[in-house]
């Protein structure tokens, strides 16, 4: 696997507040006016105060007055945080990948609000009613230990050879975003729901246990702890600047070829958000031009924009790494109906 042009600083994987929040929710008290709260999945700030959301955070406040309060967590994790708040309501924005952002609109968490620039985003990566908008695009992918296994696997196949009892790890389905990715791809690749569950049941062998947070698994595999696990391009090309170790690569079925699918992290306005104007400006901000084309070259993801075109040297290593993958689309309206259903196969199938 090459070596990555200028990614960013890892990425905090724990559960994190930028500053603290106030305990109330649904209306806004003077002192709480000039602020906004996000809760998003993990992958776009920067450890070290370098990665997008920083960036765009810091330029937002600048520009507005506006201070972003955040929070982090599993894509999985930040719904039901929000759902346990419904009554009470502390967020104002929500960003998750799929499946996620989906649940939160079935579960009546998001209003509809078709941010600036929304116009530009594909079809497949907002929804028909406004609830959400992609703000940055991403693929679901896999790391390896670049000092310990050079070559990265070809296949799911080879994950079941002995050499990778114990070092080998995915994040928990269901849980997290790209804990559940590993499912929607397996069922894909494998061709069904049955198949895809025998094959997780034999990789179960192999499997360190569960995570909650994707990011905490690239620390390992950097420093050999393991030799596999679970991430997606963005967040895993951002960390690669001081874990050096880390390849990314994609499995394929058999001699077929290697496949991946969109996971872009979403964004939506949050039903009775206490500060709703707010929450406006801020997804407005995260579309415009500006930030936009900030996406490849500090948060080493992919523009949500198809107007931006981004010529980087992140940009252009990007689009490298997916030379040669398949790129499928998962039927999220299923995902979303039977998530349930495929995590509880899965535990089954693996005893988790």
């Amino acid at each position: 696997m090459r070596t990555y042009a200028k990614p960013i600083a890892a990425v905090t994987g724990a559960l994190a507040l930028a500053s603290t929040l106030t305990a109330c929710g649904g209306s806004s008290a003077a002192s709480d006016e000039k602020t906004v709260t996000v809760y998003s999945a993990d992958g776009l700030k920067g450890e070290a105060g370098d990665g997008w959301y920083d960036k765009v955070f810091k330029d937002f406040e600048k520009q507005t007055g506006i201070k972003v309060e955040y929070v982090e967590g599993g894509s999985g994790e930040m719904v039901q945080r929000a759902l346990r708040e419904k009554t009470n309501t502390q967020a104002d924005v929500i960003v998750t990948l799929p499946p996620f952002i989906q649940q939160a609109d079935s579960k009546g968490l998001l209003q509809s609000y078709e941010p600036k620039g929304a116009d530009q985003v594909g079809g497949g990566d907002k929804s028909g009613d406004g609830k959400w908008t992609s703000v940055v695009n991403n693929y679901f992918g896999f790391i390896h230990n670049k000092k310990e296994l050079p070559a990265a696997p070809k296949s799911w196949e080879e994950l079941l050879d002995a050499k990778y009892k114990n070092k080998l790890q995915y994040s928990t389905p269901g849980v997290a975003g790209d804990g559940t990715a590993v499912l929607i791809k397996a069922m894909h690749d494998f061709g069904g729901q049955e198949p895809a569950m025998e094959y997780l049941k034999k990789l179960q062998a192999n499997n360190v246990g569960p995570s909650s947070s994707t990011s905490k698994l690239a620390p390992k595999v950097d420093k050999g702890e393991l030799l596999v696990a679970n991430g997606d391009v963005q967040m895993n090309f951002a960390q690669a600047r001081s874990m050096p170790n880390l390849g990314i690569w994609f499995p394929a079925k058999g001699d077929g070829k290697p496949t991946t699918f969109a996971l872009p992290y979403a964004a939506g306005l949050v039903d009775k958000a206490p500060h709703g104007e707010n929450g406006k400006k801020l997804l407005d901000f995260m579309l415009s031009e500006g930030a936009q084309r900030e996406v490849s070259a500090i948060g080493g993801g992919f523009p949500a924009r198809k107007d931006v075109k981004p010529t980087d040297a992140n940009a252009i290593e990007l689009a490298k790494l997916l030379e040669g993958v398949e790129i499928f689309e998962p039927d999220w309206a299923d995902v979303d109906k039977n998530l349930t259903t495929y995590v509880d196969a899965w535990k089954s199938a693996t005893g988790s």
